[in-house]
């Protein structure tokens, strides 16, 4: 989810070649939920072994981390510990709406609404800890590093990129530019065609980057008024103010000095005070604990993990494998700080 910068942001569209050899901190729990709502068969169901677990999750990141990995790209994952405690209320809204979500697909199942089925069941995709336990296993496999990250996985992404561990942040929202992440990176992990809902249209997506100092001199506002315009169009602790777009907040926030001016127009109402939000994208729990270590591959941790473990064909694996060590000529060399 996120909050939705889209109508006043430029992007610029990049070339995979343009990010060799450096360093991305992907946001963990995105990328998954990217490949679980994605990675799904003709009838909405994702991916299974043979014994019914869901491996949409595995498939995109060996997948889609090998095809980046062969541009000299180092992936490094962080992932999401504690929310804040305030993140609660929206961690039960997104679970009612996945229900929600569940009950219209086996609906749009039973009358043979074919055109639906994609529809809700992308709305449904979770996220377990068996899940994340198995990704973490394939990274290890990979010689991927991956980072635990104290509380959100996009504020401890920002502070590896503002610390200048890692070239941009990799996630589909915009949070981290709320976070101070100097680079944002959206549209790694779904390149490539893709359907729009309900309609026979596909369109090309392209990798695209954005640039935070850029963004503010273009909007005329600082860290702290970008982080207000996100405050009034919701972000994952609360809900926008309605009737209020990007334009328009943009607007406000450019009129008022104070923010408690703002807050005073747009009449905040919420159980959770503005201060608590706004304080902790200002300065949210991360931490100067990590490390980041690239690794061989282990092709045949991979193959277990992929092959024996969760069913995968051995000779797809092979050969995406041997695509990679082909591509990189010296492999080590791509994996050393």
């Amino acid at each position: 989810m996120g909050v939705n910068l889209r109508d006043i942001i430029n992007a610029k569209e990049i070339e995979l070649e343009s990010l060799g050899q450096k360093i991305l901190a992907f946001d963990a729990f995105n990328t998954l939920y990217q490949f679980l709502t994605i990675i799904r068969q003709r009838d909405g169901t994702p991916l299974i072994d043979r014994k019914g677990r869901v491996t949409s999750h595995l498939s995109g990141t060996f997948y889609r981390m090998v095809n980046l990995m062969s541009y000299g790209i180092k992936p490094c994952w962080v992932f999401d510990g504690e929310p804040p405690d305030f993140k609660k209320s929206t961690i039960l809204e997104r679970e009612r709406r996945k229900e929600e979500a569940e009950e219209k697909y086996k609906d749009a199942l039973e009358k043979g609404r074919e055109e639906e089925l994609m529809l809700y069941a992308q709305q449904t995709a979770r996220l377990s800890q068996e899940m994340v336990s198995d990704t973490r296993e394939l990274l290890d496999a990979m010689g991927i590093p991956w980072i635990q990250a104290p509380s959100e996985g996009e504020a401890m992404c920002a502070h590896i990129v503002k610390k200048g561990d890692a070239y941009a942040t990799v996630s589909q929202d915009y949070d981290s530019l709320l976070y101070g992440s100097p680079l944002l990176i959206r549209n790694l992990n779904i390149t490539g065609k893709r359907k729009l809902p309900r309609k026979e249209v596909y369109i090309e997506i392209r990798p695209e980057i954005i640039e935070l100092k850029n963004i503010l001199d273009e909007l005329k506002i600082d860290q702290e008024r970008l982080i207000l315009i996100g405050l009034l169009l919701g972000t994952d602790y609360n809900p926008g103010i309605k009737g209020i777009g990007p334009k328009k907040a943009l607007e406000i926030v450019r009129k008022h000095k104070e923010p408690e001016k703002i807050m005073k127009e747009v009449k905040w109402e919420f159980e959770i005070p503005w201060q608590d939000i706004f304080n902790w994208f200002i300065k949210p729990k991360v931490s100067d604990r990590y490390e980041i270590r690239f690794k061989e591959i282990n092709k045949e941790r991979i193959k277990r993990v992929l092959c024996d473990e969760h069913d995968f064909s051995e000779e797809r694996v092979e050969n995406a494998l041997s695509s990679i060590i082909k591509k990189q000529e010296g492999l080590n060399k791509w994996f050393k700080r």
